[in-house]
C-alpha cells in the first residue's frame, strides 16, 4: 500500500475546505484553522483516515467483493475511470443511472441487452437489420456504454461504495444506505460526515487533491487482489499435491507389479 505522507498531501491541496459560510458544523473535528474566509483541514486527521479507510478497503477487494467508485463531477471523472480501471473495479462517472442498486435487476438486464447487440454483430444478425434498424441499435448501444459499460463485469450488487463527493452524488448514497452497503467517501468541509461509514475529510474539487487520495486507495485495492490471488495459488498448489503424490506412488508400483507377473 502507498505510504500517506502529510507533505505529500499538503502538496496537493488537499488541506483546502470550503469558504467559511458554506461549512458543516459536523464537519468541525475535522478542521484545523480559517484563513481568508476558507476552512483549512487538519491533514494530520485526514492521514489517519485514509490509513483507516484503505485497510478496510483493501479487506474487501481481499474478500473477492467489488468496490462501486462513483465520481460524475468533470475534475473528478478520469481519475476515477483511470484508477479504478487499473485494479479492475466498476465505476460511475456519467450520470448515476436511479436504482443502480435498488433496482439492480434492471441494471443488469441493460447491460445483458449490451452483451446481445455483440453476439449480433458477432453471429452476422447485425447485418441482416435494415440500414435504419443498425443506426437504432448503434445508437442504443452507444448508449448503454456510456452510462453502464464500465459496470458490465458487475453480476452482482458491490461489497462498498467509494463517493468523491457526497452532495452531488446524493441518489448514490441514499441507494447504499437503504441496502446497508458501506459507504467511503472523499468529504469537504461543506458536507454532512454522518452519511458515511468511512470518510476522508478532504478537498474534493481540486483534481490534484482527488489523485492523491485516489492513489493511494487503489493502491491498497490493489494489495488486497494481489493477497487474494496469492491464497488461492496457495490453496490450488496445496489441493495438486496429494493428486501429484498418488501419481507418483502409481507410476513406482508398475515396474513392481510387471516384475511380479515374469
Amino acid at each position: 500500500m502507498e505510504k500517506v505522507e502529510v507533505k505529500e498531501l499538503l502538496e496537493a491541496g488537499v488541506h483546502f475546505g470550503h469558504l467559511t459560510r458554506k461549512w458543516n458544523p459536523n464537519m468541525a473535528p475535522y478542521i484545523y484553522m480559517e484563513r481568508n474566509g476558507i476552512h483549512i483541514i487538519n491533514l494530520y486527521k485526514t492521514a489517519a483516515k485514509i490509513n483507516e479507510t484503505a485497510e478496510a478497503m483493501k479487506k474487501i477487494a481481499a474478500s473477492g467483493k467489488k468496490i462501486l467508485f462513483v465520481a460524475t463531477k468533470k475534475q473528478a471523472k478520469d481519475i476515477v475511470a483511470e484508477k479504478a480501471g487499473a485494479v479492475n473495479q466498476p465505476y460511475i462517472t456519467e450520470r448515476w443511472p436511479g436504482g443502480m442498486l435498488t433496482n439492480f435487476v434492471t441494471i443488469r438486464k441493460a447491460v445483458k441487452k449490451m452483451a446481445m447487440i455483440d453476439r449480433m454483430k458477432k453471429d452476422g444478425t447485425f447485418n441482416s437489420l435494415s440500414k435504419k434498424e443498425r443506426l437504432q441499435v448503434d445508437r442504443q448501444r452507444a448508449k448503454l456504454e456510456k452510462n453502464l459499460g464500465s459496470i458490465s463485469d458487475m453480476t452482482r450488487l458491490p461489497g462498498a461504495l467509494f463517493v468523491v463527493d457526497i452532495m452531488r452524488e446524493h441518489i448514490a448514497i441514499k441507494e447504499a444506505q437503504k441496502l446497508n452497503i458501506p459507504i467511503f467517501a472523499m468529504v469537504d468541509t461543506n458536507s454532512d460526515p454522518r452519511e458515511v461509514d468511512y470518510l476522508i475529510p478532504a478537498n474534493d474539487d481540486a483534481s490534484k487533491s482527488i489523485d492523491k487520495v485516489l492513489s493511494i486507495v487503489t493502491s491498497a485495492v490493489a494489495d488486497g487482489l494481489n493477497e487474494r490471488k496469492a491464497e488461492k495459488e496457495d490453496k490450488d498448489a496445496k489441493a495438486a499435491a496429494p493428486k501429484a503424490e498418488k501419481k507418483a506412488e502409481k507410476k513406482a508400483a508398475a515396474p513392481v507389479a510387471a516384475q511380479e507377473e515374469e
